[in-house]
């Protein structure tokens, strides 16, 4: 019974963390109506130059996490003007592409870039578990766990209580009608990169407390797709939903199917289930039937 509380426990830390990705899609989405794919590369920018930041500038974890928003924002506001803004109008696949493209280029690019530099970060943390009823719950999960649901809240808010987060839904219903309204379409998607790059190097910092940092942070956009499709696109929700499943699922497959099935049957586990919803629900559990996918 310990073993099964500790395996939830780790499941329930790991999909708050999961759910703070969704912030990052959401940003574009909610503006564009696009899908990002670099979403784990934009990450691994965000973690490397935080440890860039600690490691090379001497700069403590807060400073490198002010200084690598700084830097990451001057990247997304030149990606928006110099790639983003000539697509307006183009087939949504082209916009697609490019975000596939930019992750591609990412990759690439950051070993040469922060080869040299460490990938850990020091967490601000007593590095021994918490024990809450006989379970043993590690700090680093649980701070990222707090960091992610405060950050996941604030993103929600702003969406739905501010001007411009009606401006931005407004742009992704339709940015002609947008334009009408006397919205500026421009730089309020411009907006969306610059607050798409704070919650990448958020995002990098939590995923490199939690598991680890270096050039696996890239893997993390890997597990932002299942929880999309299972909690719908188009619903907070039900991404909360959905990444509170994949935690678990990933957390209880790893637990009680790896040792029978294989050490990476886990980290399948969650595209099994995503196939099965696409065939039952396709919209997502709470999703709207009318979004298109592709």
């Amino acid at each position: 019974m310990l073993f099964f509380l500790s395996v939830v426990a780790v499941g329930l830390l790991a999909g708050a963390v999961y759910a703070r990705v969704r912030p990052g899609f959401v940003v574009v989405y909610k503006a564009s109506g696009a899908i990002n794919f670099a979403l784990g590369e934009w990450a691994l920018l965000g973690s490397r130059l935080v440890a860039t930041g600690v490691h090379t500038m001497g700069l403590g974890l807060a400073g490198a996490i002010g200084a690598a928003c700084v830097g990451i924002i001057a990247v997304a506001l030149a990606f928006n003007r110099i790639v983003v803004r000539p697509m307006v109008g183009r087939p949504f696949i082209s916009m697609i592409m490019v975000t596939l493209g930019l992750g591609a280029l990412i990759r690439g690019a950051a070993p040469l870039a922060f080869g040299a530099i460490p990938g850990g970060l020091p967490l601000p943390a007593p590095p021994d578990p918490l024990t809450v009823h006989g379970v043993p719950v590690s700090v680093e999960r649980l701070t990222s766990a707090a960091i992610a649901v405060v950050c996941i809240a604030l993103v929600s808010g702003f969406f739905r209580l501010t001007r411009t987060g009606l401006a931005l839904r407004a742009i992704a219903d339709d940015q002609q009608v947008a334009l009408a309204m006397g919205i500026d379409v421009h730089r309020h998607v411009s907006l969306t990169w610059a607050m798409l790059g704070m919650i990448s190097v958020v995002t990098g910092v939590l995923w490199t407390f939690t598991s680890g940092g270096g050039f696996g942070v890239v893997i993390i956009g890997l597990k932002v797709f299942p929880i999309l499709i299972i909690g719908g696109l188009d619903s907070i929700p039900g991404v909360m939903v959905g990444a509170v499943l994949v935690g678990l699922l990933e957390s209880l497959a790893a637990g009680y199917l790896d040792p029978f099935l294989g050490g990476g049957f886990s980290s399948i586990a969650s595209y099994l289930v995503l196939i099965a919803v696409l065939f039952a629900r396709p919209h997502g559990l709470l999703g709207s039937p009318k979004i298109e996918r592709v």
